[in-house]
């Protein structure tokens, strides 16, 4: 039996799990926690913080560790995560016998594929996955993850993480092209991104220009029934970012969609429109039209990727 903590940092939240890895190899979810990532004023204060709310695990006594991160990871140690105020430096860091791991967040939610929260995942587009061919994931929070899993050839994974969500996001028409000449105003950015598009911020400003109205992004989220021009636009943008990603990685496999945004406004996925818009291309429609779309409505979903990548690399060191 093993002891893994699991992390999963993100710009607004910031997860925390103990899983048990049984010596059947089964992963069990013992305790989680959820912290306010602006809470803290640093990275260790941030565990500070978790070690004062009585969590029962720490590093240091885990037989391993992996902390995933809404950032680009640099040399296996060091993460400036984009939205988040402060730096993460692993140099130095005391860690259980088993040490650990810093990876993006993506990469995390690319694991879950392989975990129970994919299993239970909705169906939202029904396709023919192809064997062996790449899995991709998706999802808008505070801001948009993208990752990609593919098989090794020998009954492990990689993860290939993305930081797309920083990458121009293309409008289409006049009325696209007038919001985003109102988000380029309202942002005071030239550049507008995938992440200011497809995200909890970018959900408020669609509100804000399609019906006069400015609210908070958990507002328009359990009002968007309430806003069909809204919510269609929203399903439109959002099935942009997923078609565009699964023909830039012909992620065949399928698509499992994670995050904030979809799991509290799954309607988004359900509208006409996502499927209209995922399904759509001039040249590759014959292929899009067999790629399953699966909603993992389980928050905690990169903690069990994270657990799960913990245990592949425990199988590695056991067969080394």
């Amino acid at each position: 039996m093993k002891h893994i903590f699991a992390a999963d940092i993100g710009g607004t939240h910031s997860r925390f799990a103990h899983f048990i890895l049984h010596a059947d190899n089964r992963l069990s979810l013992e305790e989680t926690r959820w912290l306010m990532t602006a809470d803290a004023e640093s990275f260790p204060a941030l565990l500070d913080d978790l070690r004062f709310s009585g969590f029962p695990l720490t590093p240091d006594v885990a037989d391993i560790s992996v902390f995933a991160v809404a950032g680009p990871v640099e040399e296996g140690v060091k993460s400036r995560p984009p939205l988040i105020s402060w730096n993460i430096d692993l140099r130095g860091f005391q860690a259980g016998a088993g040490g650990f791991l810093l990876i993006n967040d993506f990469v995390a939610q690319a694991f879950a594929c392989r975990s129970q929260v994919a299993e239970e995942a909705e169906v939202v587009l029904a396709g023919s996955p192809v064997p062996g061919a790449a899995t991709g994931i998706i999802g808008a929070g505070t801001g948009l993850g993208k990752a990609l899993l593919v098989h090794d050839g020998r009954d492990r994974y990689i993860a290939v993480p993305s930081e797309g969500g920083h990458a121009d996001f293309p409008f289409s028409g006049e009325q696209e092209c007038r919001y985003q000449q109102f988000l380029m105003r309202e942002r005071g950015e030239r550049q507008i991104t995938f992440n200011s598009v497809v995200s909890g911020s970018g959900l408020s400003l669609l509100h804000s220009f399609l019906a006069g109205r400015q609210k908070r992004p958990e507002e328009v989220a359990d009002e968007l029934l309430s806003y069909p021009e809204t919510l269609e636009w929203a399903a439109r943008f959002y099935a942009r970012a997923c078609r565009n990603y699964v023909l830039e990685t012909l992620a065949l496999d399928g698509l499992y969609v994670a995050g904030g945004v979809a799991a509290k406004t799954p309607e988004i996925l359900r509208h006409p429109a996502f499927e209209k818009e995922f399904r759509s291309s001039h040249t590759m429609s014959h292929l899009l039209e067999n790629v399953p779309v699966s909603l993992i409505t389980d928050r905690n979903s990169g903690l069990w990727g994270a657990a799960v990548l913990a245990r592949q690399t425990l199988w590695n060191a056991a067969d080394a």
